[in-house]
């Protein structure tokens, strides 16, 4: 069974810290609460998510987190651009854990769009306990944070992209301040949106790993050095050092690197990716992945190309592909600011009532009632069932399902329109201007109503069963229709729309 991708599903821009015998990963997720989950494993294969650094609402806010669409050049048409928590950093200095991020927040009538960079830190990882964030000032994304001695410097991809700069800051990480002026280090080797920098140390060199093309088919690997901190920097002539643009290979977009050493001196590379296939289906958006990296003679990292099986690693017989959670709290993600006193979960996480909200997916700054977990096999099915769909009003409640939603602009559903007395299908993605639909129309609504949507890497396939009855297939649709150029990846849950009725479901897996 393959290794990669160590983190499925949506789990783009990884960062790793190594502390004694554990490895600790931390992932974008945009627009979804809780946010930045916190994954363990000791092997780099077998991973555990262990909490969420944004867990709770006081911390932060993501109602200006809405998708932008921006123009393409064929073959693309449009790149979906969703606002929220950007590409964290996750960083250990005598005992604490360090979390840096960005929260990019959309504009309003009276503001800008603008980006707050944060810290969060923990003093337990294991205990889900962060602290509320810290803001401090730089104009840009994707802050790196950097430990020598008792100094903390932030570096980041400032400036307006594409021609963003690699900056450097020192600061105080208890209070945000700045204790030194902001130096640009770096520009890049030449590619577009140098982005997601980290700062070390090995030997008598200070490296810059970053990434730059763009997250898409142009995305790479840079890196340079210097003997000062803050420089000059120059290139490594090997640029770059990861990518699969203008290749074949089966796992495309790799970038936006970390680099670490791990167990008995071998050095590490976890970057995301995308599992592609020939017809360029990727649904699963931007997904997480490990490759092996040497020093070459001359003083530069050198990383294995992304492959499924990466040398040195192997999954164990039997091992799940999946991260397992130590909660079920843990794993289940809402949208945006979500009202929790809308939803009663049970403590597997199996069983729960929603309260309607008359809120729908297609939502753009509030949060619909919706429940829900990572897609994280490509070859899976997710359900759940609706309980007593006789003992719910047609007047407080007109749909009631299960979902897959990539964003406000992008879902499909399977579900129950009590006012109709029908099972219906619906398909929304706005950037292709495409929808579809589809009804199965009841004799009457009496029992309980099981809702399944199974997928492979080509299509999802949706279907219910009433009562006692048959599993009947309502739709079938190609993986292509939900597959963009974007930066969030599936998730697949319940939701009801209405007027604070509750719906009670039970069964609910999502693989």
């Amino acid at each position: 069974m393959a290794v990669n991708p160590i983190i499925p599903g949506f789990a783009p821009d990884p960062s790793v810290v190594k502390v004694g015998e554990w490895y600790y990963l931390v992932n974008s997720t945009f627009h979804l609460f809780p946010g930045l989950p916190i994954y363990a494993s000791k092997d780099l294969v077998q991973w555990r998510q262990i909490g969420n650094a944004i867990n709770r609402p006081e911390q932060l806010s993501l109602e200006l987190t809405e998708t932008q669409l921006f123009p393409q050049k064929p073959p693309a048409t449009v790149l979906f651009a969703t606002g929220g928590l950007y590409a964290p950093t996750i960083r250990h200095h005598k005992g604490r854990f360090y979390i840096v991020c960005t929260n990019v927040i959309r504009a309003t009538e009276t503001a800008k769009d603008a980006t707050r960079n944060f810290i969060v830190t923990s003093d337990d990882i294991w205990s889900d306990q962060w602290s509320d964030v810290v803001y401090f000032d730089f104009k840009g994304i994707d802050p790196s944070l950097y430990f020598e001695d008792d100094r903390a410097y932030i570096c980041g991809s400032a400036g307006k992209g594409p021609g963003t700069t690699i900056d450097l800051v020192e600061i105080d990480v208890a209070t945000g301040e700045h204790k030194s002026p902001v130096e640009t280090v770096w520009k890049g080797s030449g590619g577009i949106w140098p982005e997601g920098p980290h700062l070390f140390k090995h030997g008598e060199y200070y490296y810059l790993l970053i990434a730059e093309g763009g997250t898409h088919g142009g995305h790479m690997v840079t890196m340079a050095r210097s003997r000062e901190m803050r420089g000059l920097y120059e290139s490594c002539p090997a640029n770059p050092v990861l990518t699969a643009r203008g290749t074949d290979e089966y796992i495309q977009y790799t970038g936006h690197c970390d680099a670490f050493e791990g167990d008995n001196g071998q050095w590490w590379g976890t970057c995301l990716g995308v599992r592609k296939d020939k017809d360029g289906r990727h649904t699963m958006g931007r997904e997480t992945f490990v490759t092996p990296a040497r020093w070459t003679d001359d003083g530069w990292l050198e990383f294995e190309r992304v492959k499924e099986n990466p040398t040195g690693l192997s999954r164990p017989e039997g091992a799940s592909r999946a991260p397992t959670a130590d909660s079920a709290r843990h794993d289940v993600v809402y949208i945006r600011d979500a009202d929790r006193s809308r939803y009663t979960v049970s403590e597997d996480g199996s069983e729960f009532s929603l309260k309607a909200s008359e809120l729908d997916l297609v939502e753009p700054r509030k949060s619909p009632t919706f429940l829900s977990k990572r897609q994280r096999l490509l070859d899976g099915k997710s359900s759940v069932t609706v309980r007593d769909v006789a003992s719910i009003p047609a007047d407080a409640v007109s749909k009631v399902g299960l979902a897959v939603y990539k964003d406000e602009l992008r879902w499909f559903r399977i579900f129950l329109n009590p006012v109709a007395k029908a099972v219906q299908f619906e398909l929304v993605n706005k950037g292709k201007e495409l929808t579809r639909s589809a009804e199965h129309k009841l004799d009457k609504l009496d029992g309980d109503l099981f809702l399944q949507i199974s997928y492979t890497e080509k299509e999802y396939e949706l279907a219910f069963r009433l009562g006692q009855g048959e599993l009947t297939t309502l739709f079938k649709t190609d993986v292509l229709d939900l597959t963009d150029p974007d930066f969030v990846g599936p998730v697949i849950g319940a939701s009801v729309v209405g007027k604070d009725h509750v719906v009670k479901f039970s069964g609910f897996s999502v693989e």
